[in-house]
């Protein structure tokens, strides 16, 4: 009886963690990589709370060359791949949990073969700086977001994360 009882326990517990994933310690954006290789401190600008175009940017803009490749910061799935008129190309990825959205922008392209579901692993070259949608065509760069996702894992009603802090530890660690 007791066997039986512990099996049911178990298996509350493994159904009812993902419920609390978003508010615990274990995170994707602790494990994340920098989205460019050799990104230094110094390449680094918080400009979260910075408005543009009359709202809170709630991202990072990391002004590189056009073309420099950009890196998936965590493994996870590629869940949307977008054409916008604020953001140009655009991928949207899933961390493997399904608890936070990296999201990257105004990319010039897309890498080779990437498509809508694509697993990728951490590292993995997903797509090029640029500057299309409404960024300045002379200053190519990677606009960097991330959304914790709600239980609806719908990215355009994620809440909105500061992704310095995070990027900073990142390049710190040496990743």
């Amino acid at each position: 009886m007791s066997g039986a009882i512990g099996l049911r326990l178990c298996v509350c517990i493994a159904l009812l963690l993902p419920a609390f994933l978003p508010a615990g310690t274990t995170s994707s954006i602790l494990d994340m990589t920098p989205p460019i290789s050799r990104l230094a401190l110094a390449d680094l600008r918080d400009t979260f709370e910075e408005v543009h175009s009359g709202h809170r940017h709630e991202a990072i803009d990391i002004l590189e060359p056009r073309r420099t490749p950009v890196h998936a910061v965590v493994s996870g799935t590629i869940r949307k791949l977008f054409l916008s008129n604020p953001g140009g190309n655009t991928i949207y990825q899933f961390d493997d949990v399904g608890v936070y959205c990296y999201y990257y922008a105004h990319l010039d392209g897309y890498a080779e073969g990437l498509r809508e579901g694509m697993r990728v692993e951490r590292g993995d070259i997903i797509g090029y700086v640029g500057s299309t949608g409404n960024a300045d065509a002379r200053t190519p760069h990677l606009h960097f977001a991330i959304f914790e996702l709600g239980p609806e894992r719908l990215w355009w009603k994620g809440k909105a994360v500061n992704p310095y802090p995070g990027l900073v530890d990142a390049v710190k660690r040496g990743n």
